[in-house]
């Protein structure tokens, strides 16, 4: 491979170091859009009992206010999903209810944002304050319905309103209580994850306006500009052949922006005025007004026989879905999608319930149930190799999954990596605890994870190629590149095929007017589901360029080397009154597997005794993720993932009060780390083949999130003595012991 499999620098690289990519707020091509600011809820949960704007609209400025008697009484779901979308019906654009402190009360456009603010606060709200629902481990039992209304759903997701249930979810591997029957030792340990806030670069944001033809564009920072267009049509009762949604350069989403939390309020203002609109979110309105991870209890109960082998695992988990079901059936199943394959020859069940709060949403975050999961079973596979007095590692190794054709794992090695990772991180020695004098103390701790390459069964997307008259290649595709590189790696695979330099492809990405459809960027689907796509549009355009250039040239095709054609010359006589053949391509792909990447994590913490501190020393993922097509962005994928894994460990800790306001809103409170909160963070890979993906590859996107916390929970354990199992391990529970 000329171009594949190599690390060659990203397509907007130069672009993105100057400062000169378009993003939505760049966009804002009328020079006087008017400006939308949100009248937000100081209640967890509460009755809009009135709601008076006179004065408000009496301001300088003032455009336009709007209430919940405003807007359409359709319900609908925010969550970037296939359709028909399997999270509830549960949001109004307006509610006479709202369910969170930061929830939606008015929708106030200005000609600035200091007359929408000035207005914000001439609105008087009267409220009917209701109990709410702040500690998600009380939903069953609290006589507060969080969501009284009918709930729609489009399938049986196991609602029950009335007790606050949101989804259920059960899955079982037969013999989990013979298993148990038979175990010489069988420990139960109850874990926490906490909600965890994206923090991405770019707060969120979208821009609408009418087109010249008078249909609805929104220009937005999203992941999943296609979902956002069904969602748009839904809520606003208008055809989706009237709404175009443009993606720009977007900096960053982790997730977050699977969920469309601004282009609803913006596309409202602009349908009911005629005019331009925009919404930023500040970061207080991002970190409290969106999505976080969703906050899990897990238990997990696990039997194994004296040497190791497990002999069963039983995994009970609540899930805090928030004020609304955004991503609440789908989330928590991960728990069991990307542990039970892992340990495939082990009894396994999960049994999960999922409910509403008056707190702040669960959505999409990278690594989507699964992270929470691994730390919970990953950690709970640790405790047992204590219990029984063996080598971590050896437990896994004895009870990992090998690939063969007829299991779900066909390929990949997650033992070779935990033994490349025993040996590169000298985990004989690490393991041990060392004490190094002045109260601190070393040890090591790792884990392992798998995840998936896009949702099988569900995602298919699409890629358009068209030749030019100048012998180039526009490739257009609809997953959205927010930084991950999927722009690069999908130019990369077409210009392998069609064997040209990577400058000769011109990738156009995510205009839902112009761009093939594709499910957005989520559930690790960019490379593989994505890639699919373009290869196949690409070995079609091959196909078609000789064919051309056989008539042509009246050459029989099989006697025509695509390698010495002039494409320069060809495209251009192709697309003259010679060939009048402007070819163009498009490769659809969909697939029933998720072929799975591994890693192995090891983790080196020193603990000061005294103070509790926790220094992450080194840190070394072990990966397998098939073919790398760009190997320096794989590298950084799984040292940018791990950084964040590890703030999910240590640092990354949101607190309610006891009215429900979310107190760590900036960056301020909530602490995500920084190069200085590690050593050393080491990538190597191991060698696969994944026979269904694109030149051999899997996913790596989200996986590398997940091993981080077990890892670090049990180097922590080790040198202090002290198991925390509510994530984050702040030095204050370690120093408590607790």
């Amino acid at each position: 491979m000329k171009i594949v499999n190599k690390s060659i620098k990203k397509v907007d690289s130069i672009g993105v170091i100057t400062g000169t990519p378009s993003y939505t707020d760049d966009l804002c091509l009328n020079n006087n859009p008017l400006i939308i600011k949100i009248l937000r809820s100081p209640h967890a949960f509460a009755k809009i009992k009135s709601i008076n704007t006179d004065i408000a609209k009496k301001v300088p400025g003032v455009e336009a206010i709007f209430t919940h008697f405003d807007t359409p009484k359709t319900r609908f779901t925010l969550a970037g999903q296939g359709y028909p979308e399997p999270s509830p019906y549960d949001r109004r654009i307006l509610d006479e209810y709202v369910r969170y402190v930061g929830d939606a009360v008015a929708i106030i456009a200005a000609e600035d944002e200091k007359s929408a603010k000035k207005a914000m606060k001439l609105i008087k709200v009267e409220y009917e304050i209701l109990d709410a629902v702040i500690d998600y481990e009380k939903a069953t039992d609290s006589k507060t319905i969080v969501h009284p209304e009918d709930v729609f759903t489009n399938f049986d997701i196991g609602l029950e309103k009335e007790k606050n249930i949101a989804s259920k979810y059960f899955q079982e591997k037969p013999g989990v209580e013979d298993g148990f029957k038979n175990s010489d030792v069988v420990i139960e340990r109850t874990y926490y994850t906490q909600p965890q806030i994206h923090a991405m670069m770019e707060t969120y944001r979208s821009l609408s306006y009418l087109d010249t033809n008078g249909r609805l564009t929104v220009i937005s920072s999203t992941q999943i500009p296609f979902h956002v267009r069904r969602h748009l049509a839904r809520a606003l009762e208008i055809p989706a052949g009237k709404i175009r949604v443009i993606k720009p350069r977007i900096g960053g989403g982790f997730g977050g922006k699977q969920t469309a939390a601004t282009e609803i309020y913006s596309a409202f203002v602009t349908l009911k005025t005629g005019k331009p609109s925009k919404i930023i979110y500040d970061r207080r309105e991002t970190h409290t007004c969106t999505t976080t991870r969703h906050a899990m209890r897990i238990t997990v109960k696990i039997g194994s026989d004296l040497q190791g082998n497990i002999k069963a695992i039983d995994i009970n988990t609540l899930s805090n879905t928030g004020a609304y079901g955004e991503h609440a059936p789908t989330v928590t199943p991960l728990v069991a999608f990307k542990t039970f394959p892992l340990y495939d020859k082990v009894p396994m069940r999960l049994n999960a319930t999922i409910v509403y709060s008056n707190t702040t949403v669960g959505g999409a975050f990278r690594g989507y149930g699964a992270t929470q999961g691994t730390f919970a079973v990953e950690s709970a596979i640790n405790e047992l190799a204590h219990e029984l007095k063996l080598d971590s590692t050896e437990v896994r190794l004895k009870n990992l999954v090998e690939p063969s054709p007829e299991k779900y794992v066909t390929s990949g090695d997650i033992k070779k990596c935990v033994e490349i990772g025993k040996e590169s991180f000298n985990w004989k020695e690490k393991s041990k605890v060392r004490d190094m004098g002045n109260g601190k103390v070393r040890a090591a701790g790792m884990a392992v994870t798998m995840q998936g390459s896009g949702i099988g069964g569900i995602d298919t997307a699409a890629a358009t190629i068209k030749f030019s008259d100048r012998g180039d290649f526009n490739l257009f595709v609809g997953v959205t590149d927010m930084g991950q590189g999927c722009d690069t790696i999908l130019s990369q695979m077409a210009a392998e095929i069609l064997e040209v330099p990577l400058e000769k492809i011109i990738i156009h990405s995510a205009d839902t007017d112009i761009s093939p459809y594709d499910p957005g960027a989520y559930a690790s689907s960019g490379t593989y589901v994505t890639g699919n796509a373009v290869i196949i549009a690409a070995e079609k355009m091959k196909n078609e360029i000789l064919k051309g250039a056989s008539k042509l040239l009246n050459i029989p095709e099989d006697e025509i080397n695509y390698s010495d054609l002039s494409l320069e010359d060809l495209g251009q006589r192709l697309i003259s009154y010679e060939g009048m053949n402007q070819i163009t391509t498009t490769g659809t792909w969909g697939g029933p597997k998720s072929p799975p990447p591994f890693i192995a994590g090891f983790a080196e913490v020193e603990v000061d005794t005294f103070t509790g501190e926790i220094e992450v020393l080194d840190f070394l993922s072990v990966v397998d993720c098939g073919t790398r097509i760009n190997p320096n962005l794989a590298q950084v994928q799984v040292e940018g993932g791990t950084v964040q894994g590890i703030g999910l460990a240590l640092t990354e800790d949101i607190q309610f009060n006891k009215n429900g306001k979310l107190m760590t809103d900036t960056l301020m409170q909530y602490k995500i780390p920084s190069r200085k909160d590690f050593k050393s963070i080491r990538v190597e890979f191991v060698d696969s083949y994944e026979a269904s993906g694109p030149f051999g590859a899997k996913s790596i996107g989200e996986i590398v999130i997940n091993s981080p916390a077990p890892a670090i929970a049990d180097a922590v354990y080790r040198a202090s003595g002290v198991r925390v199992r509510n994530l984050p391990i702040t030095a204050e529970k370690v120093l408590l012991g607790k």
